[in-house]
């Protein structure tokens, strides 16, 4: 089901209109490209508002109606206000049937408590890549990308090409790159405690440096003590 969006043609044009339109709950934005001149519109900003925090709002083809005129569009771009939550302009570019967009979609990862690196070895895993940009007919585009983990073992590391993207669907890449999207590896303040409890083992365990002087303290006294019994046994054989 496709996302229809809302929206009136602006007549009046400006900062200070734009200024007028926010005031009275408005969005001002634009709709340019295929084979059509770019035409200024105006949006309810709470609808608006409200679709933008939809994931799929940002990755599908949705469908904008200007004063009951349908056409298919993507979100290019939004532009907030610096500290209000107020949407100050929006961008939607035309999409054509036969011709391929590119386009970034979120990736969603799935089966991470089952993977052999987090169940059986304590590992946690760590999203490099959050999105994909990619490149499609506007009927193949997906909402999102799967990224199964359930085979990862410690220190294993997903990276682009390994991903089974839909058909029609390429990963924008360059060249040979293969960038990582997740890896499997063992928690930091896991790491810091082994390298401490480590440190401190180390410091319990005498050196070897330690071993030969008690020795060798050791050696005067045993010497000292057959020296004795030695005198001893002479001085009761004199008696004798």
């Amino acid at each position: 089901m496709q996302i229809e969006v809302n929206a009136q043609k602006r007549i009046k044009q400006g900062t200070g209109a734009s200024r007028r339109l926010r005031r009275e709950g408005k969005t001002p934005g634009i709709v340019y490209g295929g084979k059509e001149p770019a035409v200024v519109i105006e949006l309810d900003h709470n609808a608006l508002y409200h679709q933008l925090r939809q994931e799929a709002f940002h990755a599908s083809v949705l469908v904008l109606n200007v004063d009951g005129a349908k056409e298919q569009v993507l979100l290019r771009a939004v532009n907030m206000h610096p500290f209000r939550l107020e949407v100050q302009h929006v961008d939607f570019q035309r999409v054509l049937a036969d011709v391929k967009i590119q386009m970034k979609v979120p990736l969603h990862f799935t089966n991470a408590e089952l993977s052999p690196g987090v169940k059986l070895s304590g590992g946690i895993v760590s999203h490099v890549m959050t999105e994909l940009e990619i490149r499609c007919l506007p009927a193949d585009l997906p909402e999102f990308i799967e990224v199964d983990l359930k085979d990862m073992v410690l220190g294993h590391t997903v990276h682009v090409r390994d991903l089974q993207l839909p058909t029609g669907v390429e990963a924008i890449l360059h060249g040979s790159e293969n960038p990582p999207v997740a890896v499997v590896q063992i928690p930091r303040a896991q790491v810091a405690d082994d390298a401490a409890d480590a440190a401190l083992a180390a410091e319990a365990t005498p050196s070897a440096a330690d071993v030969p002087t008690s020795k060798q303290s050791a050696e005067p006294a045993a010497a000292e003590k057959a020296g004795d019994k030695g005198e001893k046994k002479a001085e009761k054989s004199d008696k004798k």
